[in-house]
């Protein structure tokens, strides 16, 4: 599988910098970098010590590589939310012990699929200012479905403050007009969480 990787990898940088597959250049680079590892962890410098290749060309393969090692890299696994537990789940690792309200969005698909997520406030020890504005730019700018909000208390405790219910509610009201559903408010503290919903806040 590897040679088959190898074979396809010259045949797009011989293409890439005009140069034959057979030649001097395409043939001291791969007996220098016999693997796809190797290769494909190569940088400018070493590039330039092979005669023939100068900056532009180094910059060349440099960017062929990248290009190479992304489409080299798995696909990443479609998380599904189905429940508040689910969304606290894939966010306590990241949000559990910071020591700053960090306010984050997850964007989801029509099948409530995570189609990514995205810091929209950092704030202090206790809060995070948030406008719906930035929220649901955001959103539109993923062509969400829907979204969940998640913020940290870096205090500890998971109790939702008057300021979080009520941001809850405008962003419960602009995604009823905007037409991108808020499924769920959640508090992450520690390692453990407040669902908005479940608590029948919104």
């Amino acid at each position: 599988m590897q040679l088959y990787q190898l074979d396809t990898l010259r045949g797009l940088l011989a293409n890439t910098l005009c140069e034959k597959s057979n030649g001097y250049v395409m043939e001291e680079l791969f007996n220098r970098y016999a693997t796809l590892s190797e290769l494909l962890d190569v940088n400018e410098y070493e590039l330039l010590t092979i005669k023939g290749i100068g900056k532009s060309k180094a910059r060349q393969i440099i960017s062929a590589l990248q290009l190479a090692r992304i489409l080299n890299a798995p696909a990443q696994q479609v998380y599904t939310i189905r429940s508040p537990k689910d969304a606290a789940d894939l966010m306590m690792p990241e949000l559990t012990y910071l020591q700053r309200e960090h306010f984050v969005l997850i964007f989801l698909n029509t099948k409530n699929r995570v189609i990514g997520k995205e810091t929209i406030a950092i704030g202090s020890l206790d809060s995070a200012i948030v406008h719906p504005r930035e929220v649901f730019k955001a959103a539109v700018k993923r062509s969400s479905a829907a979204i969940i909000a998640i913020h940290n208390h870096p205090s500890g405790d998971p109790t939702p403050s008057r300021e979080d219910i009520a941001l809850t509610e405008r962003l419960v009201n602009a995604g009823e007009i905007i037409g991108v559903q808020l499924l769920d408010h959640l508090i992450i503290a520690n390692e453990n969480y407040c669902s908005m919903k479940e608590r029948g806040l919104m």
